[in-house]
């Protein structure tokens, strides 16, 4: 299958655009598992957002912050794959709702932790909250739009992350300003609660996957074992490269005399811009096909947009190129993961997927952060994130030879 074989016309009918109940259609559901889905972002966000508070509080460094900032993906590790079999058990709204309501609990007990031992341990519990809601919430996108649209509609929802940790950004640091460094957590919590609230009781499963009659499988073959491996590489290089400069872009303005909040707002551009650029992004991979030019031209640019950052003057236009295009195939290398095996093995699929994303993901923050403790130079830090974003384009392309070979 060629790319542009991937392309499919957005007129064709879908079986799975029948209503979900309570007169929802598959563009409804998009709409309510994004909300939900920030929270995952705006929880994310709060160690970045008040680091410095936490540094004071309990006398932490920079690669501790890194390691607290990793710790919410430690549980994937090794409990992703078990999560993707969950759901011959239970139903994914369920699952979904009490990885929500476990991601509020981790927040609060973050937000009330006495030592950094206890903001760790907090980390944790969200991290598997945060598991659990990601692979299934992932897999109900792709059950609602399986066969049509599914780039677009994968870039809209994907842009509910950076939306959660743009509200973050800004809003939990003028908020620990304001009150104190807990306050950001509680808050997130209660935004974790509400979405678990609407998830149990608006969600419901399109047609197709209730009357389909197939079993999760959890077996794959050669090339899907092949495929889910590179999407779930090239899925994890990319956003450890994000949340590299999500985390670390702000200190490199500090380092040249920009306020705190200026600072976290002129990054925070990127995650604004990034929500509207991710889907015209995906509407472009859907009309055109072309995975290939478009992994090369963002990641290139995003490059690009981390080494202007170090020249101050021009931080705002490096964060206005880096959401506008550097950040913007999201949704497209996220479609990579939902496209490389059949249906009825998606849910074990994804498991494996976010393995690999999980385990990148605790080990680059860290990595940075060090970086930074031993050079002092925040740009350091961001070079390596210019690094992850190269990397993402050979695995796209060999991505893009496997499945011409052996279209799933």
């Amino acid at each position: 299958m060629s790319e542009s074989a991937d392309r499919i016309s957005p007129s064709t009918p879908h079986p799975g655009a029948a209503r979900a109940g309570l007169g929802m259609t598959r563009w409804h559901i998009l709409a309510l598992l994004f909300l939900a889905r920030i929270a995952l972002g705006f929880q994310f966000q709060t160690v970045a957002s008040v680091g410095d508070g936490l540094i004071v509080a309990h006398g932490l460094d920079y690669a501790a912050i890194g390691l607290l900032i990793g710790l919410f993906m430690a549980p994937g590790m090794v409990l992703a794959i078990p999560a993707g079999l969950s759901g011959r058990f239970l139903p994914d709204r369920w699952i979904v709702t009490i990885g929500l309501s476990t991601l509020a609990l981790g927040g609060m007990i973050s937000g009330l932790a006495p030592d950094g031992w206890m903001v760790g341990l907090g980390r944790l519990v969200a991290g598997i909250g945060f598991l659990a809601t990601t692979v299934y919430l992932t897999k109900m996108i792709a059950d609602w739009f399986d066969g049509q649209e599914i780039a677009t509609a994968m870039s809209i929802f994907v842009m509910s992350w950076p939306l959660g940790i743009a509200m973050g950004q800004v809003g939990h640091s003028w908020i620990a300003e304001l009150t104190e460094w807990r306050v950001p957590f509680m808050i997130a919590s209660a935004y974790c609660g509400l979405a678990a609230i609407g998830i149990a009781v608006l969600y419901r499963s399109p047609q197709t996957a209730q009357t389909n009659g197939k079993k999760p499988e959890t077996t794959l073959s050669v090339s899907e074992w092949q495929l889910i491996i590179l999407a779930g590489l090239a899925w994890a290089i990319y956003n450890t490269g994000y949340v590299v400069f999500l985390s670390f872009a702000p200190a490199q303005l500090t380092q040249a005399g920009v306020s705190n909040l200026t600072a976290a707002s002129i990054i925070s551009v990127a995650s604004w811009l990034m929500i509207f650029s991710g889907a015209i992004c995906g509407w472009i991979m859907d009309q055109s096909g072309r995975r290939n030019l478009v992994l090369i031209t963002c990641m290139i640019s995003a490059v690009i947009a981390l080494l202007i950052l170090s020249y101050t003057p021009y931080s705002l236009a490096a964060s206005i190129l880096f959401g506008m295009v550097g950040v913007a195939p999201a949704g497209v290398i996220m479609a990579m993961g939902a496209s490389a095996v059949r249906p009825e093995r998606r849910a074990f699929a994804m498991g494996l997927f976010f393995t690999i994303y999980f385990a990148m993901l605790l080990g680059g923050p860290p990595v940075a952060g060090t970086i930074l403790d031993m050079t002092g130079e925040p740009s350091a830090s961001l070079l390596f994130a210019g690094v992850l974003f190269i990397l993402v384009i050979p695995i796209g392309l060999a991505y893009g030879a496997i499945k011409k070979r052996n279209p799933t």
